[in-house]
């Protein structure tokens, strides 16, 4: 009976081990810690599946704030070229008129300046004028009369050339 193989013994052994773990009732003991630990992987499972629809969510909602970002930047680059392209116009205008202004400005000098330097003109002609008319009426012509004749003269060159 020594003779018989190792297999045998060790079959044996286990089915002896078997019987205690049965009398002791260890088996329910490991039962109840194998349903314990399914128990708390399910809590676990459900755990993680929990958090991956938080994470999915948040990550929605940040896809969605970044959109909503993106549009507002783009808004905001918008109204800032839109301000710009008005802002330029008003100065544009600003400095057309401003152009204009100073333009008419200097016509209006120009033509004053024309207008005293013509006044000046002919009074400088008139005055030579009535210098020569008195000069030649003062050598041809003498006495009473040649007065009368100047002071009219000369009153009638004045008239005409201011």
């Amino acid at each position: 009976m020594f003779g018989l193989q190792a297999e045998f013994w060790v079959a044996v052994a286990f089915v002896i081990l078997m019987v205690v773990f049965g009398w002791f009732g260890i088996h329910r003991t490991i039962l109840t810690a194998l349903d314990h630990r399914s128990v708390r992987i399910k809590q676990e499972l459900d755990d993680a599946r929990r958090l991956r629809d938080e994470a999915a969510a948040l990550l929605a909602d940040y896809k969605k704030r970044h959109a909503a970002a993106e549009r507002e930047a783009q808004d905001i680059i918008t109204s800032a070229k839109e301000e710009a392209e008005r802002i330029a116009a008003e100065a544009k205008a600003k400095m057309e008129d401003f152009v204009s202004r100073r333009t008419k400005t200097a016509e209006g000098k120009i033509a004053q300046a024309e207008a005293q330097a013509v006044a000046d003109v002919r009074a400088a002609a008139a005055e030579a004028a009535v210098s020569a008319a008195t000069s030649v009426l003062s050598q041809s012509v003498k006495g009473s009369v040649a007065d009368d004749l100047i002071a009219k003269g000369i009153g009638e060159v004045r008239s005409k050339l201011n």
